[in-house]
């Protein structure tokens, strides 16, 4: 019996996200296309081939021919499930910059739009933060909902699945050498521009390093926990004031210090961050030499905590 590709209601909603984040991101890949700012990946590439063919070939059509074998590898790599999100999220993410750059509907080409004309003559800073914005909330999007836009995510997802490598980290690496390719095109066609080219790399960078930024807020969420790991011989009173004055469970952990060889117990404990500092309040009042480890958490289920944004 062949696999079958299981498509539930879940499934849907995953796709109608993606194809939410492929608009958002193409919206700002379109917002900045004509003041030379280069979006890295697949899309930063046919940007490159799009001036250097002057403008003949759209960057959505070229980007999705240059997805084709890249397609293949993640189908390959990734599995049937994650080939298939990740050619349909090439393909409307190809739609979609083509769509916003008036490809397809003259009226509608966001270049042409007031306000982006009015930010690219007089706010060109805030211009680029706010593409790389959009950027990097559409391809947060996208990966949180098992999807990728091919180019540079591939890779990208490779390196998670395979080294357990941020995305965010993978892509900086391939976007920034497609911004060099970019700046070498610039240069080879003689493009006509307000300012040098180094600085519309710079910008270039920036927008890189927003766009990472954002995305992996949105991948990954805000940091809103800490967990708490207490070794203190108090851990009964410790752990009781934990429970009575903040109202948050506490795990004892049975443990052996191996430099004075004596058992105990660790205290393990979740608060939010605005609870953080009444915690070690709370420890260093019972016992002063208590030792304490805090760390980060993405994500916690269960009763007191939300989900992650």
């Amino acid at each position: 019996m062949k696999n079958k590709i299981k498509f539930s209601s879940k499934t849907l909603i995953e796709y109608i996200w993606i194809t939410i984040g492929c608009a958002i991101m193409s919206l700002g890949i379109a917002a900045l296309v004509d003041v030379f700012i280069i979006p890295g990946g697949a899309s930063g590439l046919s940007m490159a081939v799009y001036y250097l063919v002057d403008k003949t070939v759209p960057i959505g059509i070229f980007s999705f021919i240059i997805n084709i074998p890249l397609f293949f590898w993640g189908l390959k790599v990734l599995g049937n499930q994650f080939g298939v999100r990740t050619f349909y999220g090439f393909t409307v993410s190809s739609f979609f910059i083509d769509f916003f750059n008036g490809v397809y509907i003259k009226s509608i080409c966001i270049a042409n739009a007031d306000v982006v004309k009015d930010l690219a003559a007089n706010d060109f800073f805030f211009l680029v933060i706010l593409g790389a914005l959009l950027m990097g909330i559409g391809l947060g999007f996208i990966f949180r909902n098992k999807g990728t836009t091919g180019g540079s995510d591939i890779s990208a997802a490779i390196f998670q699945k395979k080294y357990g490598i941020s995305p965010a980290k993978s892509i900086i690496w391939v976007d920034a050498v497609v911004i060099t390719l970019g700046g070498i095109v610039f240069a080879y066609k003689g493009i006509p521009m307000e300012k040098p080219i180094l600085t519309y790399l710079l910008y270039s960078v920036l927008r890189l390093f927003i766009e990472t930024f954002t995305f992996d807020t949105i991948l990954n969420g805000f940091d809103y926990a800490r967990m708490a790991l207490i070794i203190t011989d108090k851990s009964e009173e410790v752990a009781q004031n934990i429970m009575t004055k903040m109202s948050r469970g506490v795990t004892a952990l049975k443990s052996r210090g191996v430099y004075r060889n004596v058992g105990g117990e660790i205290l393990l404990t979740v608060v939010t961050i605005k609870e953080m500092q009444k915690l070690n309040d709370i420890v260093k009042e019972i016992d002063e030499n208590a030792f304490m480890i805090n760390t980060n958490i993405y994500e916690v289920f269960g009763h007191g905590f939300r989900h992650r944004i």
